[in-house]
């Protein structure tokens, strides 16, 4: 992807950043509760109208989940949603194809300051919303950069619930035939109901020996032959009782 381009072209600039001279200065950590209320309160785009009231769709805990609340709440205040979920996602992306700028998230011997600047090259660079660099900024400040894939995956169910949408993960020994995929779809579908559309995403698992396991909405449903098979082994090691025959 173009953006995804961007923000690599910009990791050389690690170099000449981490090698700089920063100063150095007291910065004492916010708990991480109070720093996401100031991040939902001051970064979303300034307007004279009267302030719309957001509420996430999900309640989500601990740290993870409260910073990506936070930018869910900056987000759509700013009305720019989608455009921060592909920013975040680009740049968890090229985290994983750049050891070099992977290992700066998860440094904290490197300054803050150091990381500020070394953030807002980046953003500048990638052309990212003011919502997207603000919040990376605020992470950068806080040492919580080695945090931002978890962040993001939490920011992605949050979407993922404001636009109806249902992840459903089906774990197989080998990927569904198309026409097996459709059908399965179909049936989550009628169990979810209208108003929300599934998302399937398929893994595979070879451990699980045949048969599927199928995770939705904090439902899992295990019909694998591995499950089958240890049902069977309890089974048969229970006592028998003669006196119920």
């Amino acid at each position: 992807m173009a953006m995804a381009g961007r923000i690599r072209s910009s990791l050389p600039l690690f170099n000449r950043l981490l090698g700089a001279d920063s100063l150095s200065a007291h910065r004492s950590n916010l708990h991480q509760t109070l720093l996401c209320a100031e991040l939902s309160k001051n970064y979303s785009t300034a307007s004279p109208k009267k302030e719309v009231k957001v509420k996430v769709p999900l309640a989500l805990f601990g740290g993870s989940g409260n910073y990506a609340s936070a930018l869910y709440l900056a987000a759509v205040k700013g009305n720019a949603l989608n455009k921060v979920e592909s920013e975040l996602l680009n740049l968890v992306e090229a985290s994983k194809n750049s050891p070099t700028f992977s290992q700066f998230t998860k440094d904290l011997s490197v300054p803050a300051e150091t990381r500020v600047k070394a953030i807002n090259e980046i953003c500048g660079q990638a052309k990212f919303s003011d919502v997207t660099k603000n919040f990376l900024v605020v992470l950068a400040e806080n040492g919580r950069l080695r945090y931002i894939e978890s962040i993001a995956k939490r920011f992605v169910e949050l979407t993922m619930a404001h636009k109806g949408e249902v992840k459903a993960i089906v774990t197989t020994v080998i990927p569904l035939p198309p026409e097996e995929e459709k059908e399965l779809k179909e049936t989550l579908q009628e169990i979810i109901g209208q108003g929300k559309q599934v998302k399937l995403e398929q893994k595979i698992d070879p451990s699980i020996l045949g048969g599927l396991v199928v995770e939705f909405s904090q439902k899992v449903f295990d019909m694998s032959i591995k499950t089958r098979a240890q049902q069977m082994e309890r089974f048969l090691r229970e006592p028998i009782n003669f006196g119920t025959l």
